[in-house]
């Protein structure tokens, strides 16, 4: 399988914070037959993030994204993909109310804009997420897959090795590769 990642953030772009993410997944994806083709970092941008992602399934099998999910009005990694995909990004009421209680839980009200985290594309399911409000997406189509991961290292790496890595084990046909480096 071949294999290709995006972080998004224009903060990454202007040398803001650095990305931890994609070395993180690249160095995961050999043990389970994917090999990493790809990667870029893209700005907060509808536009240019569809146009990757649609370079992206044309040459690759799984995109991972990293950052995006959030609810400001700069987070665009699920539109993007929904744009990309020519699908229209609908409220879950399932994910709502999940995130509804997430704020409960903590005592706040959830802002409007947060609603926007509960949406999906028909092809997408969710990836909860237990350390944020951001869940990841998991979608499937045309033999093609995408994973997108909230921003954050704690959140994403935790959403890789509890929900993402297991799912994608045993997926490629392709020789797994195991390294270890000595020094």
């Amino acid at each position: 399988m071949n294999g290709e990642i995006f972080s998004v953030g224009t903060e990454l772009l202007m040398g803001e914070i650095t990305d931890t993410n994609s070395g993180y997944i690249a160095s995961q994806a050999p043990a389970l037959g994917i090999t990493m083709r790809h990667m870029s970092q893209e700005g907060d941008t509808l536009e240019d993030l569809a146009n990757a992602i649609r370079r992206g399934l044309d040459r690759s099998d799984v995109i991972f994204t990293t950052g995006g999910l959030g609810p400001t009005q700069d987070d665009l990694t699920r539109e993007a993909i929904a744009a990309a995909l020519g699908e229209e990004m609908t409220v879950d009421p399932r994910l709502l109310e999940e995130l509804k209680r997430w704020f409960d839980y903590r005592g706040v009200e959830m802002p409007p804009r947060n609603i926007k985290q509960a949406t999906l594309i028909p092809s997408a399911t969710t990836i909860p997420n237990d350390q944020g409000t951001a869940p990841g997406w998991w979608v499937e189509r045309d033999g093609k897959i995408i994973i997108a991961m909230p921003g954050p290292p704690g959140e994403m790496k935790n959403m890789w090795t509890t929900l993402v890595e297991p799912r994608l084990k045993g997926r490629s046909k392709d020789q797994v590769i195991i390294s270890r480096n000595i020094k």
